[in-house]
């Protein structure tokens, strides 16, 4: 097992609408399926839980038995135009506390032909407990795939 999962996909979408997209805490709710208690601002913790997608029903019915449960985003950077990212629970559940450890989610942009380039990356899960690490790893390995499909569909719907 690595210690990093890394998702690529070029959107059709300008830099600013994508960027939008994962830096306003709102439109990140939206196509994410999270609620989200205010904006996200580099070095300040934000607390949401888990909603259903708004951009696809099918996902949206896989999140159900999820809605609700809380969540804790330390943001940790914010590059305009480049780099969001933040530290988070994997599998968080209600025994974990603020010190457990937490992984990286990175979403760095580049402009390309055609479009925008999104790289999201997770890494840390080698610091995850061992009793913990393989199904995060694997709970988030297809998820990210499934934000992928997420966020395309929520730009192709935004003017």
């Amino acid at each position: 097992m690595s210690d990093k999962i890394e998702k690529t996909v070029t959107l059709k979408a300008p830099l600013a609408k994508v960027w939008k997209a994962i830096s306003d805490s709102a439109a990140f709710g939206t196509w994410f399926g999270m609620s989200i208690e205010g904006p996200f601002v580099e070095g300040k913790t934000v607390l949401g839980a888990i909603a259903k997608t708004q951009v696809d029903d099918e996902i949206a019915r896989h999140q159900e038995p999820y809605v609700g449960m809380r969540c804790e985003l330390r943001i940790e950077r914010i590059v305009p135009m480049k780099l969001f990212s933040f530290r988070w629970h994997p599998g968080a559940d209600a025994s974990m506390g603020p010190d457990d450890p937490m992984t990286r989610v990175d979403f760095a942009l580049q402009e390309v032909a055609g479009g925008t380039r999104l790289t999201i990356t997770e890494s840390g899960f080698e610091g995850l407990p061992l009793e913990r690490r393989a199904k995060a790893f694997a709970d988030n390995e297809g998820g990210w795939e499934a934000q992928l499909s997420l966020i395309a569909k929520y730009l192709a719907r935004e003017v």
